[in-house]
């Protein structure tokens, strides 16, 4: 694959790794609600922009709105909501972890949903070490010596669950276009959150110029504008090669939680982090297919 694919990739896990510390600096002038409805919104605003310059433009039938309606809550509006409201009482790296549980969490609802796809032996290590890795980072927690709570590190945990819904979910919209899809889902989101967020926390008072950048930044580059490039590249280097986004982006949410906003992470959470991180390999599949091929037969 060329290089310049893997620097894509490389920039695509960096930039949804650096979510969370965006998130940290949204909630010093906005409360969560208005935090996911704002990214949510403008998300959905740079994506129907986008298919307008294209004319793609089109209406979709009320039926498959119904299922882009459940599909918008399940990828968009409540994960995106429950990393900022969780992000109140647990780090910005802690949430980048524990974002890494998605692939886990895919894999887990995939077993289970009905008509999914069930779980290889290298899978269900993967599951396990990921949730015995989700135990490593709460310890500390249970014990009173780290900075996030075990209350809200487990709520946190709802959010990659949503999203292993959602993909499961998504084999419900498969005839539709990927940009339209989340053009349409996004806004879908962004009808529940955005009265939700007047209702909660009311009309929102931005006035430092680094939260209106924070907003624009999360709304337009990071979710729009890392959909569309992610759409673009997929057809290109195959979806084996992009999974690869998982496995680095918790990496950019530690280095900007610990080196930008001097959080503390404890050596068994490094730990934890690396458990999961063992676990996404044996999901992905790739390294240890390939340590078996370099055996030597007997």
């Amino acid at each position: 694959m060329p290089l310049r694919y893997w620097l894509i990739i490389l920039a695509l896990a960096f930039a949804w790794g650096s979510t969370f510390f965006f998130n940290e600096i949204l909630l010093r002038e906005l409360g969560p609600v208005w935090v996911a409805a704002g990214r949510v919104s403008l998300g959905a605003l740079g994506c129907w922009v986008w298919l307008a310059l294209r004319g793609q433009i089109g209406w979709v039938g009320w039926p498959m709105v119904g299922h882009l309606f459940v599909f918008g809550l399940l990828q968009y509006a409540v994960p995106l909501a429950v990393y900022p409201i969780g992000q109140q009482y647990i780090t910005s790296s802690a949430a980048g972890i524990i974002n890494a549980m998605t692939p886990i969490m895919v894999v887990t609802v995939s077993h289970f949903w009905p008509g999914g796809e069930r779980a290889t032996v290298l899978k269900s290590i993967g599951v396990g070490l990921g949730f015995a890795g989700i135990v490593l980072l709460t310890l500390p927690s249970l014990h009173g010596a780290a900075a996030s709570s075990p209350g809200g590190l487990l709520f946190t945990i709802l959010a990659p669950f949503c999203y292993g819904l959602a993909m499961s979910y998504l084999r419900n919209l498969d005839s539709l276009d990927r940009v339209a899809l989340t053009a349409w889902s996004l806004a879908l989101g962004a009808l529940v959150l955005l009265p939700l967020a007047l209702m909660a926390e009311g009309v929102p008072h931005i006035q430092r110029a680094q939260t209106w950048a924070a907003l624009l930044f999360v709304g337009f580059i990071l979710t729009a504008g890392a959909f569309l490039l992610l759409f673009w590249l997929v057809p290109r280097v195959g979806g084996t090669s992009a999974s690869s986004i998982p496995l680095i982006a918790p990496v950019s949410a530690l280095l900007l939680g610990v080196l930008v906003l001097k959080e503390t992470v404890l050596p068994i959470q490094y730990l934890g982090f690396a458990v999961i991180f063992c676990g996404l390999l044996f999901i992905d599949g790739r390294l240890v297919r390939g340590l078996r091929k370099d055996q030597p037969s007997g």
